[in-house]
């Protein structure tokens, strides 16, 4: 594992983006070009839980550690991806600390949680390492949870309490759109929502972080305190770039 917990745990502002083609390709020459950290999007990402396992394999000899985010909380999703060697999970649209305690539990084995015990797996190279795994599993793996709905900025200081949860994740557009105000991030609701959410989570020692497109925010969201920090995708990395060269060999065209 590459410390992404510990790093944070440490107040180290670390920086990643999305994965959302589903290709080990744009994942291999991502985790090459100096992030942090990955995010493997299962939810809205172009990609399966049957794409994850060649994209975890491009990532390993990157300095670049990786997330997975499941579609839902249910514990097989989590484990899954766990055991192929995913360093964290993030799960949407937690509102509640029943439901963030369940994706704790489907995070660690027993007595910690319910994740099923496989040996066999890659996580553990393939059974020769799974007992240096077990033990380190809890101190190592990363738990995510979204903060995108409305009903969960009733419950913060009860989802950031809950043990096993080291980061809450803003989700900028889900959050909006709940709040009637879909993409004005410079609302004063979403503003007063990201200081609720880093300030329960500043208080229960646990991190925030987000996901936005225009670097120009960085400073804003750095001064919140906002420690795990993405912006971009590998999609739009290649459409930019696309259209960027497109457009510029168009002006040059005689």
């Amino acid at each position: 594992m590459k410390n992404l917990k510990k790093r944070l745990q440490r107040g180290e502002t670390l920086h990643g983006c999305w994965l959302n083609l589903g290709s080990s390709l744009t994942a291999e020459i991502v985790g090459q070009a100096g992030f942090d950290w990955v995010l493997i999007d299962l939810e809205h990402g172009a990609g399966t839980e049957g794409h994850v396992l060649a994209q975890l394999q491009a990532l390993e000899r990157s300095p670049t550690a990786a997330l997975v985010r499941v579609e839902s909380a249910e514990s097989q999703r989590i484990g899954r991806v766990l055991d192929l060697g995913a360093e964290g999970v993030m799960v949407p649209k937690v509102s509640s600390a029943a439901e963030a305690e369940k994706v704790v539990r489907g995070l660690h084995y027993p007595p910690h949680g319910n994740r099923g015990v496989a040996k066999m797996v890659r996580a553990t190279n393939f059974g020769q390492d799974f007992n240096a795994y077990y033990q380190q599993s809890r101190d190592s793996i990363l738990g995510v949870v979204q903060i995108e709905t409305e009903e969960a900025l009733h419950h913060l200081d009860a989802i950031a309490a809950t043990e096993g949860v080291d980061v809450l994740f803003i989700g900028p557009a889900d959050l909006t759109m709940e709040l009637g105000i879909f993409g004005q991030f410079d609302h004063p609701k979403f503003k007063e929502a990201l200081k609720e959410i880093t300030n329960a989570a500043r208080h229960a020692g646990k991190a925030t972080g987000i996901l936005f497109f225009n670097p120009d925010d960085y400073q804003t969201y750095h001064d919140l305190g906002i420690r795990l920090i993405a912006c971009g995708a590998d999609a739009t990395f290649v459409a930019d770039g696309a259209r960027n060269l497109a457009a510029k060999l168009k002006g040059l065209r005689v």
